[in-house]
């Protein structure tokens, strides 16, 4: 993969740190074992879905954290098996979500074989956009106010 020389965006910004390491990480290694869907179900809520047939919720390990979502499994070997053909794949696998500020994981649900997980995204209350008043200088105006209000 190649890499990117991003030396004259650090000279200029502070704490996007993140993202110029985001820029430079190798993806997935191009495995796209599991298979999956990313869904937006509402407007600030996500869904992703990851098939894995053959897998039990014992076997899946769902981990959040600050800014990743990681999906690992591990089949349990449960006896020997005398395969004439093999098509399901049952490899172990770990698959990485990377999430943006303020997603947060609500729940994720295992039923015929789909891991279904929600997202939401929560501003907290501090970056929601409040409308500032705007004070104005000058008893004139004050006494404007008054005579309005009477």
């Amino acid at each position: 993969m190649r890499t990117y020389d991003l030396s004259p965006f650090w000279r200029s910004t502070v704490g996007f740190d993140r993202i110029f390491d985001l820029v430079n990480a190798p993806m997935n290694d191009g495995d796209n074992y599991p298979l999956y869907d990313i869904e937006r179900t509402g407007d600030d809520q996500y869904q992703i879905s990851v098939a894995l047939a053959g897998f039990t919720p014992d076997e899946i390990t769902v981990t959040a954290e600050q800014s990743a979502l990681t999906v690992e499994g591990r089949k349990a070997n449960k006896g020997d098996h005398e395969f004439l053909y093999q098509g399901i794949s049952l490899r172990p696998f770990r698959r990485v979500f990377n999430l943006a500020d303020y997603i947060q994981v609500k729940d994720a649900s295992f039923e015929n074989g789909m891991l279904k997980i929600a997202l939401v995204r929560e501003l907290p209350e501090a970056m929601k956009p409040r409308r500032i008043a705007i004070d104005v200088a000058g008893n004139d105006n004050q006494q404007i106010e008054q005579k309005q209000a009477a």
